[in-house]
């Protein structure tokens, strides 16, 4: 079956011929947060209305009421939701603290109400799925492709400089102040902190810059797959440091399970969820996210523990490869299409 991708920033006038895949930009509106909402939201119901699919997938949750328009010309809906929407209002520090229980609650009302019309849910952890109604929700987990990120040679740990990374949105509530603290606390003089990605917002990165421990930075901004492989080839752990927000504590962040298939131990915030799956595949260490110097003693470990950190990324690409990976969640994505298209 033909699939298409509709997207709308404006950018992309593509065909995948490879994969088969038609991208097409719906084009992206000349305003911000609302404009987008509105006028983009509009424009990509009409274009996707007019292509009538036998399936509309979507995850971003402003789209819900284009969902439900679709729904209503015949179109069978699924709605894709990787985050925990509610829980991700509740520490959005730009809304005011009296608005954001309310505007949670309202959009878990919109949330229930759109499952119950809609054709799928797909989610993206356990934890989520038990928001929506269990005959028609599947969980399918955002786990790495086994055959990215893996160098087709693997230099020993004892070779690479001591150096950790992040890779992925670089915000606040990620730890980015944290680990550049925490860089500056490390013994080893050569230890750096490589960091891949783009700071929301903007201002950040100038905060960020004049925080002690900036000089042991390697900044790469936005970085292609294959930039990414290589630095996680070249380095002895992999961040994940998220804080503990309503919308982290259940969280399943690709780059945790992205190191873990580049053979890298991970540093991770000590969350109950992070911590049986790190634990259980032992693969890294857990810290308090929130204390720079906790941060900066496992780095320390790392660095000083070539042989033990060597042996933590074997078992994590272990685990990614008989657990943690897309080629299982692909399967169950696909056999939840069959039986929604059989219907």
């Amino acid at each position: 079956m033909p699939v298409a991708l509709y997207v709308q920033d404006g950018k992309c006038n593509e065909r995948d011929e490879a994969r088969g895949i038609n991208v097409i930009d719906t084009g992206g509106p000349s305003g911000g947060r609302l404009a987008r909402m509105t006028q983009g939201a509009w424009r990509m119901y009409r274009v996707v209305r007019y292509a009538l699919p036998s399936v509309a997938h979507f995850h971003d949750p402003e789209l819900i009421w284009v969902g439900l328009l679709l729904k209503l010309s015949g179109i069978k809906v699924i709605y894709d939701v990787h985050e925990d929407v509610p829980r991700q209002i509740l520490g959005k520090h730009w809304l005011h603290p009296w608005l954001r229980r309310p505007i949670a609650a309202m959009v878990e009302v919109l949330e229930w109400f759109a499952a119950k019309v809609f054709d799928g849910i797909v989610t993206a952890t356990p934890t989520i799925s038990r928001r929506f109604p269990a005959q028609k929700t599947v969980t399918v987990q955002n786990f790495p492709i086994l055959a990215e990120l893996v160098l087709p040679e693997r230099k020993p740990f004892a070779d690479r400089p001591p150096h950790v990374v992040y890779v992925g949105g670089i915000t606040a509530e990620r730890g980015v102040r944290e680990m550049v603290k925490a860089v500056s606390r490390v013994e080893n003089p050569q230890a750096r902190l490589q960091l891949g990605g783009t700071f929301t917002p903007t201002v950040l990165e100038d905060e960020v810059r004049a925080l002690n421990g900036w000089d042991r930075v390697v900044s790469h901004g936005w970085m292609g797959r294959n930039d990414v492989a290589e630095v996680l080839g070249n380095v002895r752990a992999g961040l994940v440091l998220f804080h503990p927000a309503p919308n982290h504590m259940d969280a399943q962040p690709n780059k945790m399970f992205e190191y873990m298939a580049a053979g890298l131990p991970v540093i991770a915030s000590d969350f109950p969820l992070w911590r049986s799956i790190i634990e259980g595949a032992g693969c890294g260490l857990l810290v308090d996210p929130m204390n720079p110097r906790a941060i900066a003693e496992a780095i320390d470990w790392v660095i000083d523990h070539p042989e033990e950190a060597e042996a933590m990324g074997q078992r994590g690409r272990k685990a990614v490869e008989e657990k943690y990976n897309w080629e299982n969640e692909a399967e169950t994505l696909v056999n939840f299409y069959k039986q929604l298209l059989a219907k």
